[in-house]
Order: structure tokens, then C-alpha cells, then sequence
């Protein structure tokens, strides 16, 4: 069950519960927003539903919890459902979620997010001449399209042939004015200080959108070269090089003979996974994963970690788990249907972009763990990683492409 099958089967408990008189709500929510479990919290995902009811049903939220939870019992799928704090519902799946989810990502491909929550809905967007504007909104476009809207853009002025060509926006946005009815808001973000098209269109992209629409790019200043450098200190590269390495990891894997499957992350009963070697883990080209000294970088500029402190290995005396390494990147991983929505809903393509970034990082500590090293034998925990991985570079290429951005396998 994915997190946007398991807020419909929540909000169908709610529909039920008010369908056969135990609660008394005037307007029901138009979806439940269900999420990892907060401090104090428990299960595989949270909703505060019992809590947005309580007022209007006239209930506490506590008792409202306790009704949805006797219903959510009885609904295959869901193993056990604990109230917590004022009336939050802290859900736990049958067996694997984590397998599950990994599965759901696969299945889905690219497309995992994507929705009808939108569904027969015309959202006419309208943006300023300018090319920061443009991009902007054909970037919100994608992400409303995903979700089953139907976007009509108008601009103030044709696109630039630039625009097009370099930028990647679409040709044929008819001029116009914006005002007309059921029109949102003209998208006004800061305009760019500098011409972004020398930048190519995936780096301007990424430099137009990555910062939220009222705060200034850096473009044509001192730091307009960061959005080229291969190096950490670049977000973008690190979301293009973590997607690069899940597709170089899946080739090496079949090298070695054994492709992804979802499951436990952690040999049986062997404790936590350790790294051996007198340095962090890299990658020479397409070949597997073997200790070497010397930071996990392409081009030599320094070690890749999501913050640039330090090289890609275990921190502190004790051994790295995988099993918690990973449950940060397989919580992403779940919330990324609901950041689509929340994009789409607030018109934030750098909800998006930031999302990605957060993708990444936490996939980079579980990447020299993905293959066997030296004379070890692929196991069900390296396909299981090895099955991780590759979700989370759907997600990534996934993720780019609505931001019209090119997910490179090789770089």
C-alpha cells in the first residue's frame, strides 16, 4: 500500500464512519494527509485526520481517533493502528512496508507520485515576460499535469526564441493578459540578474527553480559557476551524480550476476554491516564498489557527503547499520507523492527541486554498501539494497524530468 493508497483507504474510513451516522461533519476533507511518524510517534506512517474533526463533528479528537481506528482494523493491509498524543492515528502496514514501498517505486517507474487527485480540473497559469517567470511555470505545469490537472499557460509576451531553444520551454504559449476567469495569480518570482541561457538548460533550469520564487538566483554573479561545478558543493550535481551511480550500480550488479529484489536491507544475524579497508569507498568508472583511500568523487574536488564535511564513511567508533542509514532515504522515498501534491498546490517547483536534493544525500551513505566487496558473495541484503538504490533513482530521474531537467546515466 503506497502513501497515497493508504490516505484514500483513510479518508474512506472517514466517508464510511460519516456515511452510517457515527460522525456528524458537514464537509468532508478532500484528502487525508498521512505521513512518517513524528517524535513519540510509531507504525510506518501518521495522519492527523482525528484532529481536523474533532471540532467539527462536535467529538474529542481522541474519541474520533478511536472510531477511524476500529475501522482501519478491519481493512486488509493494515496490521495495527495505535492512538497517540491529543488524536493521531500512527498506522503500521502488513509485513515489508519498506519492500513494499521499494516495489510500489519500481513498478511505477518515473511516474511513481503522479496522481488524478486533479482530475478534470483546468488550472490556467499566466507569467510575466521574463525568462525566469517562463520556465517557472512550465515547470509548475509539468507537476500539475502529473497530479491530472489540465494547465492552460498564457504569457505577457510570446517566448523568447532563446527561451525556447536553450531553455526548454514550450513554443507555442499563447500572449495574453492573465486576467480571465479561474486565472491564478500572474507568476511574478525575482527576475534572474543575468541572462541564465550560457548556462545550458539544465543547469539554468535548476538555478531558476532550485531557489523559491521570491528569492534572487545566483546567476551572473560570483556564484553562477556553482551550478557547473562537478563537485558536492553543487546540489544539482549531487542529485544528477547519486542517480548516475544507482544506474552504474545496477550494471555492475548484473556484471556480478544478480539483479534487485526488495527486502530486508541487513544480513540475517550476521549484526551490523562494517566497512573494511584503509579508506572511504569510491568508484573507478563502471566497476564495483572497492575500498580505495581517497574521497567518492568524479573529478577528485573533495569527498561527497550531503554537507561536504567529510568523506563517505561510517562517523564515530561504531560500525554503520544499514537498516539505519536507511530508513531516513525510505522515509523521502514515501513523502514524495505528497511533495508532488504540495508542489502542484502551491505552485513551488523548488518544493520539488529541494525534495531531490534531500533524495540524494540520503542515498549517498548507502551506496558503498550496495555491492559485494572482495571474495563476498551477493546475498539477498545486496539485492535488497541494490532494489533501494534503484528506487531511489526513479525518484531522482523521476523528479528531474518534471523539472525539465535531464537525468544523465553516465557522468
Amino acid at each position: 500500500m503506497t502513501p497515497v493508497e493508504l490516505s484514500r483507504t483513510v479518508l474512506h474510513a472517514v466517508r464510511r464512519a460519516v456515511d452510517e451516522g457515527e460522525l456528524a461533519v458537514a464537509v468532508l476533507p478532500e484528502r487525508v494527509v498521512v505521513a512518517p511518524p513524528g517524535p513519540g510517534g510509531c507504525g510506518d506512517y501518521a495522519t492527523s485526520v482525528a484532529l481536523q474533526l474533532a471540532r467539527p463533528a462536535g467529538q474529542p479528537a481522541p474519541a474520533v481517533a478511536e472510531l477511524l481506528r476500529t475501522r482501519l482494523l478491519r481493512t486488509d493491509g493494515i496490521s495495527d493502528v495505535v492512538v497517540t498524543g491529543p488524536g493521531f492515528l500512527n498506522i503500521s502496514l502488513d509485513g515489508d512496508a519498506d519492500g513494499r514501498l521499494v516495489r510500489d517505486i519500481l513498478r511505477a517507474g518515473p511516474r511513481y507520485g503522479h496522481s488524478d487527485t486533479l482530475a478534470g480540473q483546468t488550472v490556467e497559469l499566466h507569467a510575466a515576460h521574463d525568462a525566469r517567470a517562463v520556465v517557472l511555470m512550465d515547470a509548475v505545469a509539468r507537476v500539475l499535469r502529473s497530479q491530472g490537472a489540465r494547465p492552460r499557460l498564457t504569457c505577457a509576451g510570446p517566448p523568447e526564441d532563446a527561451w525556447v531553444r536553450i531553455l526548454g520551454v514550450p513554443s507555442d504559449i499563447p500572449a495574453g493578459t492573465g486576467t480571465g476567469t479561474g486565472t491564478d495569480a500572474p507568476l511574478r518570482p525575482v527576475p534572474a540578474p543575468a541572462d541564465p541561457t550560457p548556462l545550458g538548460r539544465d543547469a539554468a533550469r535548476w538555478a531558476l527553480l532550485h531557489p523559491a520564487p521570491h528569492d534572487r538566483p545566483h546567476i551572473g554573479d560570483s556564484q553562477s559557476e556553482q551550478h557547473l561545478a562537478q563537485r558536492e558543493t553543487n546540489p544539482l550535481f549531487r542529485v544528477r551524480y547519486a542517480h548516475a551511480r544507482t544506474r552504474a550500480l545496477l550494471r555492475n550488479a548484473a556484471d556480478l550476476g544478480f539483479t534487485p529484489e526488495p527486502g530486508p536491507l541487513a544480513p540475517d544475524g550476521d549484526g551490523p554491516l562494517t566497512f573494511d579497508g584503509d579508506g572511504p569507498l569510491t568508484s573507478e568508472g563502471d566497476g564495483p564498489l572497492t575500498p580505495e583511500p581517497g574521497p567518492l568523487t568524479p573529478e577528485g574536488d573533495g569527498p561527497l557527503t550531503p554537507e561536504g564535511d567529510g568523506p563517505l564513511t561510517p562517523e564515530g567508533d561504531g560500525p554503520l547499520t544499514v537498516d539505519g542509514e536507511a530508513q531516513g532515504l525510505i522515509q523521502f522515498l514515501a513523502d514524495h507523492p505528497r511533495v508532488l501534491a504540495a508542489t502542484a498546490a502551491h505552485r513551488a517547483p523548488d518544493r520539488l527541486a529541494r525534495h531531490l536534493v534531500a533524495v540524494a544525500d540520503a542515498l549517498a551513505p548507502l551506496l558503498p554498501s550496495v555491492l559485494p566487496l572482495g571474495d563476498e558473495k551477493p546475498s539477498a541484503a545486496h539485492r535488497a539494497r541494490l532494489a533501494l538504490a534503484e528506487a531511489a533513482g526513479t525518484v531522482l530521474a523521476g523528479g528531474l524530468s518534471l523539472l525539465g531537467i535531464d537525468a544523465p546515466e553516465h557522468l
